[in-house]
């Protein structure tokens, strides 16, 4: 597991989660026939028409990574919580789709005719739902990766804070004496240039 908590695969899986998650999106979900006026129609829904929101939740998934490993402690933690909201959030859009298929692209198809509520529909899903489960347990993985390595992670621009002290960075100045650098005194609001 040593290597799956190391920032780079934590970022490489969830881009890889998001990637299968907008993938199984534009796919075929559900197929099917719809009672129409005229009798039944044939039908299908696309992963993002069965789960709504699906590729949005893609997204937040790899920029929550991205901001997990370059984030501090509290900033780390909300995204690994996003990670993991995703994560339970896709299977669960996933596995309605697959037990209610049939209501579900019952609502996808009156939606496409302009009609509110649900046309009476039959159909079933294939595997992309599945598909995008596997994606959102590869998310999860991602999310536990960065819970144990976060742990010695630090923030991207920890290694440019001043050190502890008094926090002034002493430079030689004219006669030999210590003195302040400007950038220092600047912080202080001191002006450099005035003297």
């Amino acid at each position: 597991m040593s290597r799956l908590t190391r920032k780079p695969a934590v970022v490489l899986l969830a881009i890889a989660a998001g990637i299968i998650m907008l993938a199984a999106g534009r796919a075929d979900w559900i197929t099917g026939t719809v009672d129409g006026p005229a009798g039944p129609v044939r039908a299908i829904a696309v992963g993002s028409e069965a789960a709504p929101g699906l590729a949005g939740l893609a997204l937040v998934a790899m920029a929550a990574a991205v901001a997990a490993t370059t984030s501090g402690r509290i900033a780390r933690w909300i995204s690994i919580l996003a990670m993991v909201g995703v994560g339970v959030g896709v299977s669960a859009l996933s596995v309605r789709a697959v037990l209610s298929a049939p209501e579900v692209l019952g609502a996808v198809a009156a939606e496409g005719s302009g009609t509110t509520g649900t046309l009476e529909a039959t159909g079933s899903a294939s595997a992309w739902p599945w598909v995008a489960v596997a994606g959102a347990v590869l998310l999860l993985v991602a999310a536990a990766g960065a819970v144990v390595g976060g742990r010695r992670w630090g923030a991207l621009g920890g290694r440019y804070e001043r050190p502890a002290g008094d926090g002034a960075t002493q430079v030689g100045g004219a006669r030999g004496e210590r003195v302040d650098s400007d950038w220092d005194r600047v912080t202080r609001g001191d002006d450099p240039s005035v003297d």
